[in-house]
C-alpha cells in the first residue's frame, strides 16, 4: 500500500512539475516579390526575412501576401517547417494565405480555403467593391506531445481607403464561419486587416466573440503599429492582429522590429503572441 501510495506521489508531482505547453503563433506580412521595391526587393530582404522567422521561432506563422517561390526559399532554407495554402486565384498564381508549422511539433488533420465573397467556395470570387480576390486559409491542427487541438484562419483583408464595405463584410463573414467551429475547439485568427484596431468596424465585429492577444498579454514588446514601409517608422496604426478564442494564457505579445542594419524583411512588422495552454 505504501509503494503504491508513494509511486502516486511521485506522479503526480512530476505532472504538477512539468512545464506548461506553450505555443509560439506568429503573423506576417511577408511583402510580395514587387520588382518596383529597389533596394527592398525580394531577392536582397530574403535572408533577413529568413533570419527573422529563426530568431523569433514561432511554432506557426500565417502569412499573408505571400507567393508560392518565397514560400518555398522560405521552407528550403527553415526545414523545420512545412507549409502549405492556395493562391487567391485557386492556384500557384498570385498572393497565397500560406501557413507554416513546425513538423515536429504540430501536424495538420484537416485544411481548406474560402474566399471573401458571397460565393465563399468559388476559387477567386470577389465581392462589395473589393479590387482583389481576398480568402482565408484554415486548418485544424493538433499538438503532438498532448493530442490537444485547435483551428487556425489566416486572412488578409481588402487594402484600399475605399474598401471598408469589403472590409466590414469580410469580418462578418469569418466572424459567421468561426462561429460554425465546435465551440470546445480553440481558434485563432491571424491576418492583416487593413484596419486600425481597436477602433475600426472590422475589428469590433471579430471581437465580439474572439479576444485580441495583444492587450491581454502578460507582456508586450515592441510599438503599437505594424505598418513600417520598410523605413523602420513607428505609428500607432495597428493593422496586423492575432485574435483567439478558448482557455489560452497569453504570456507575452510582440510587434517584432528586427532589422540588420536598417534592412528589414517586410514593409509590415511581424507580430508574435506566446499562448500557455
Amino acid at each position: 500500500m505504501m509503494k503504491f501510495f508513494h509511486a502516486t506521489l511521485v506522479l503526480l508531482v512530476c505532472v504538477l512539475a512539468a512545464p506548461a505547453e506553450t505555443l509560439r503563433v506568429m503573423s506576417f506580412n511577408v511583402r510580395y516579390p514587387a520588382s518596383g521595391d529597389g533596394q527592398n526587393r525580394w531577392e536582397v530582404r530574403q535572408d533577413t526575412l529568413v533570419r527573422t522567422i529563426r530568431l523569433k521561432n514561432p511554432d506557426i506563422v500565417g502569412t499573408q501576401e505571400l507567393f508560392y517561390i518565397q514560400g518555398e526559399y522560405i521552407a528550403v532554407n527553415l526545414p523545420e517547417y512545412e507549409w502549405f495554402g492556395n493562391s487567391r486565384r485557386g492556384n500557384r498564381e498570385d498572393e497565397h494565405m500560406g501557413v507554416f508549422y513546425k513538423r515536429s511539433k504540430l501536424r495538420v488533420i484537416e485544411s481548406g480555403n474560402f474566399w471573401l465573397s458571397e460565393t465563399p467556395e468559388v476559387a477567386g470570387s470577389q465581392a462589395w467593391g473589393a479590387t482583389l480576390p481576398r480568402m482565408v486559409t484554415w486548418a485544424l491542427f493538433e499538438v503532438r506531445a498532448s493530442g490537444k487541438r485547435f483551428y487556425l484562419y489566416n486572412t488578409h483583408f481588402q487594402h484600399t481607403a475605399q474598401g471598408n464595405e469589403a472590409r466590414v463584410n469580410s469580418a462578418k463573414l469569418v466572424a459567421e464561419r468561426i462561429g460554425r467551429l465546435p465551440a470546445a475547439v480553440p481558434v485563432i485568427l491571424t491576418g492583416d486587416f487593413n484596419a486600425a484596431a481597436p477602433d475600426a468596424e472590422p475589428y469590433k465585429i471579430l471581437t465580439a466573440n474572439l479576444t485580441d492577444a495583444r492587450p491581454t498579454a502578460a507582456r508586450v514588446l515592441g510599438p503599437e503599429g505594424t505598418s513600417s514601409g520598410f523605413s523602420g517608422r513607428v505609428s500607432d496604426r495597428r493593422i496586423d492582429w492575432i485574435l483567439y478564442r478558448g482557455p489560452f494564457k497569453v504570456l507575452e505579445f510582440e510587434t517584432v522590429t528586427y532589422n540588420e542594419d536598417g534592412r528589414y524583411p517586410s514593409d509590415h512588422y511581424p507580430v508574435i503572441a506566446v499562448f500557455e495552454h
